[in-house]
């Protein structure tokens, strides 16, 4: 009798083992919320809510996949959208609301970590390679290819008629 009871106490609740592929597809549904929210106020429960994970578990399983956590992805992200908004001319405040910050002294230091320099150089910097490109577009073009096209040779095309 003592025997029987021992053992219907250890019976084990049953776990479900899923396949290596559904858990991939479950963090990169994720991986694609924050891509197409990143915009947003997105938190972990909200990102770890997509993918139906407890947040911690989520967390090891999306750093073992991407490299980073879900939080450094989702900055990261931020920092190459406002790069690109930079790019286009838009103000350093602009870009920190249109990704998602909502401190200018926070998008700064982020931007500046992930990107190595700050917002404002970065934008500034860009500004001044649009301006050189358009005053001297053969600077940019390599020699080779200007070469092969006949663009160094064809006194039509110089760079002060443009």
């Amino acid at each position: 009798m003592n025997n029987i009871s021992r053992h219907s106490n250890s019976k084990k609740t049953p776990t479900v083992e899923y396949p290596r592929f559904y858990l991939y597809i479950r963090i990169v549904q994720a991986k694609l919320f924050i891509d197409n929210n990143y915009a947003e106020e997105i938190d972990l429960d909200n990102i770890s809510d997509e993918a139906y994970f407890s947040k911690f578990h989520f967390i090891r399983l999306f750093k073992s996949i991407y490299g980073k956590t879900p939080h450094q992805y989702l900055i990261s992200v931020r920092v190459e959208k406002a790069q690109q908004l930079l790019r286009n001319d838009k103000t350093v405040s602009e870009a920190c609301f249109l990704v998602g910050f909502k401190s200018i002294t926070t998008f700064s230091g982020l931007f500046k970590k992930v990107a190595g320099e700050s917002p404002s150089s970065y934008a500034a910097r860009h500004k001044e390679a649009k301006e050189q490109a358009r005053k001297a577009p053969l600077t940019f073009v390599p020699g080779c290819y200007a070469y092969q096209h006949g663009w160094l040779e064809n006194s039509n095309f110089e760079e002060g008629n443009i």
